[in-house]
């Protein structure tokens, strides 16, 4: 494997050109078609066939659509390609994400769009390339048994859920993030264990123990509007909103900490205009937790708490729940793995595995749910995750040293007939048995409806079908 970082570092002017412009040309979740076509080009250019997410082979399909024939998708931004050894042994999945964030008041973000890479996925992308370059060296896979396949993937941050719902009802996508579209999609049936490395704050290589997983959520009251001077002839859905937020807020000494449950909601509609009572207000929020079961129960709760607010005031509810990420955990061998490959390029007290649980959320969490899987930091960045002022300040670590990490990982795991990652698959227990039982209970949390209901007789129902 030498020879392929040896690789990594001749294309280092490569590596640092793709952060650059990926960088400028920010694009969000299930929109990055400028930075598809960009990257499709420089895999091209490496000598490597990128396959798209629009067709699933049927060597994977069969293992989902009756007769094995080919399942067709609408095609979305990202792709894969694989690396063969010729020896038999697992598939192992490197991901790399392409979405940016919303942040206008960043000095760098699109004038256009507000859009800026304030989380560091286009150095993902950066390192991924690196990685290509390095398997794609002559002898590179020498030694290695079983296959890699590296994935740039969309969608992993869960914003704009207005437009990605859009996308659901057109049936173009059926998950709003990438990773979960990608299991539906049938691209990680034949996968067996799965990393990534993402970039961070410092000067380290760290990983935690694993992080939250969420539910996106938004509720629209619905009220009636009237002249602000004559209040009482309308129902104010924005004091409603307000209403249910006390109530919310009234239920957090209830959250036990070792479940991590975070909700936080923001009004993103309060009214239309001053001197009218506002009828139509939208809050959005996500409920965070450690586990599915911790957070889908306080969900309900606070389901219960607005429409008993919005019940109050005399206004309808309608409530959108969508199961967004998992909860990520990450595996204890595969940190023994980065551990050692880490302290390959870094000092022993810049590698650091095992670190406190995380309360943000991935969607790497739904990969890792049925696959032993990992998702460590590199540092590289400066400033504030997902804030205004936040840089690559060491392009060189977080994507360079970052590729040459990740192929060591992938050598330990892949030699001597890829035994390292046969001893993680056997000692792996996954969360659930196979990914149509993840999705169909992931699936279970999904929830949409009118949730109050005005009785003839004056009674009020609070109706929640499926969730009670």
């Amino acid at each position: 494997m030498n020879v392929g970082i040896k690789t990594i570092d001749e294309n280092k002017s490569l590596i640092l050109e793709v952060e650059r412009h990926i960088w400028q040309n920010p694009e969000t979740g299930y929109r990055e078609w400028k930075t598809h076509d960009y990257l499709v080009g420089i895999f091209k250019n490496l000598g490597l066939a990128p396959k798209f997410f629009d067709r699933i082979p049927a060597s994977v399909a069969v293992k989902s659509a009756k007769g094995g024939v080919d399942r067709i998708f609408e095609k979305i931004p990202g792709f894969y390609v694989d690396f063969e050894t010729g020896r038999p042994g697992p598939r192992l999945a490197i991901f790399a994400e392409m979405d940016a964030l919303l942040i206008p008041t960043h000095p760098e973000s699109d004038k256009e769009t507000g859009a800026v890479h304030s989380c560091g996925h286009h150095a993902q992308c950066a390192a991924l390339v690196g990685v290509a370059a390095g398997l794609s060296a002559t002898g590179a896979l020498d030694g290695l048994s079983g296959s890699i396949r590296l994935i740039v993937v969309p969608a992993e941050e869960g914003i704009e859920n207005d437009f990605r719902y859009a996308l659901v009802d057109k049936g173009v996508i059926r998950y709003t993030h990438g990773k979960k579209e990608l299991l539906y999609r049938g691209l990680l049936d034949d996968v067996d264990l799965a990393f990534m490395i993402h970039a961070e704050m410092g000067d380290k290589l760290t990983c935690e123990t694993g992080s939250n997983g969420n539910i996106s959520k938004k509720f629209t009251f619905l009220g009636k509007s009237s002249h602000a001077a004559d209040p009482y002839e309308g129902v104010n859905a924005l004091y409603a909103a307000n209403l249910a937020l006390s109530a919310a807020n009234a239920l957090r000494e209830t959250f036990e900490e070792k479940d991590t449950v975070r909700f936080h909601p923001i009004i993103t509609k309060g009214g239309s205009a001053v001197n009218a009572i506002p009828d139509l207000v939208t809050v959005e929020a996500y409920l965070r937790g450690a586990n599915l079961k911790a957070y889908t129960e306080m969900n309900k709760k606070i389901n219960r708490a607005f429409a008993a607010s919005a019940a109050a005031i005399g206004c309808r509810l309608q409530i959108k729940d969508v199961c967004g990420s998992s909860p990520r955990i990450n595996n204890k061998m595969l940190m023994d793995v980065f551990e050692e490959a880490g302290l390959e390029f870094l000092n022993r007290e810049d590698v650091e595995m095992g670190s406190p649980w995380n309360t943000g959320c991935s969607d790497f969490g739904d990969v890792a749910q049925v696959m032993p899987a990992i998702h460590p930091h590199i540092g590289g960045a400066a400033g504030t995750n997902h804030g205004s002022d936040y840089k690559i300040a060491d392009p060189v670590l977080a994507c360079v040293t970052s590729a040459k990490i990740q192929l060591k990982a992938l050598e330990l795991l892949l030699k001597e007939g890829a035994a390292k990652a046969k001893s993680v698959i056997e000692n792996y227990t996954p969360q659930y048995p196979n990914i149509t039982e993840f999705l169909a209970a992931t699936d279970k949390v999904d929830f949409e409806g009118e949730v109050v209901k005005y009785l003839d007789n004056g009674d009020v129902e609070l109706t929640f079908s499926k969730q009670f």
